[in-house]
């Protein structure tokens, strides 16, 4: 029971940021937003400015330097140095399949993570978790599942990506370059923040100790409402969509989340007096 109950503790507020993957991750994110026709070297030298600013950051607040923090200097100093020394014609092609070999590059870092069993995420979570918890059954497999869920966020991204650069000609489509990758990527982040409120209640739930219900399974999509009423708006915004689907996007979006507030407004009183 005490490995259960303790096996996940949030970290605190000031460093929320920093203790988690989000934190690894932003430079591939920053990337990705500015990366564009003749912006290699640009977005290259920006998301290892911004490397290098979080390894900073965290080691003033006496946080060791994780894998992914690791991985994210040598592959981005090695964007930077192809953005200063290559040819006009090698950046070209980085400009092109860059996207893709991003994301291919975070697939094998997650799965090899996993392979070599000390998953990513591991890293961030021993910030906020007691020492006495880092080998318990259940904080492991908390870190090798969510781990594995961005794995395949990454692997779904590369997927979509060489799609539109492979099939439909376009590094830059709506859809494939931005928001289906996009989509995968919040789901991520949303998994990463239900599953350690998940987990500890379920396995109680197993062993037969009275606990809190589980959150459910459908708080992993209360992003989704707000997330189709930005694409409907996105979309019209850059002439990505007909006027007919982004008014429809915003539209449907808005009553999923009145319906999602509602359901939500009905259940956590009951929640409150139980």
């Amino acid at each position: 029971m005490t490995e259960v109950q303790n096996a996940v503790r949030k970290p605190s507020i000031v460093d929320s940021v920093l203790n988690s993957p989000l934190a690894g991750l932003a430079p591939w994110i920053l990337l990705s937003l500015v990366s564009g026709p003749g912006r290699f070297e640009a977005s290259a030298a920006a998301a290892l400015g911004l490397t290098l600013l979080i390894a900073a950051a965290s080691h003033r607040r006496g946080s060791k330097l994780k894998l992914l923090g690791m991985f994210d200097i040598l592959y981005f100093g090695i964007l930077a140095a192809i953005g200063l020394f290559a040819s006009a014609d090698t950046i070209r092609w980085f400009e092109l399949w860059g996207g893709e070999m991003t994301n291919i590059a975070l697939v094998v870092f997650a799965f090899g993570s996993m392979l070599l069993r000390n998953p990513f995420t591991m890293q961030y979570a021993k910030e906020s978790a007691p020492p006495e918890t880092w080998t318990t059954p259940l904080f492991l497999r908390i870190n090798y599942t969510i781990t594995l869920v961005w794995a395949l966020s990454f692997l779904w991204s590369a997927i979509v990506g060489f799609y539109g650069d492979a099939v439909l000609g376009s590094s830059g489509n709506f859809w494939t370059g931005w928001i289906l990758q996009l989509g995968g990527m919040i789901f991520a982040v949303s998994f990463t923040e239900w599953y350690p409120e998940y987990a500890p209640n379920k396995a109680l739930q197993a062993l037969g100790v009275p606990t809190d219900p589980p959150q459910p399974i459908a708080r992993l999509f209360d992003f989704l409402p707000v997330f189709v009423v930005i694409t409907g708006i996105a979309g019209l915004v850059t002439d990505s969509v007909s006027t007919a689907v982004g008014v429809a996007l915003i539209v449907v979006g808005a009553i999923a989340y009145v319906i999602m507030w509602r359901i939500a407004a009905r259940v956590l009183p009951e929640s409150d007096g139980s």
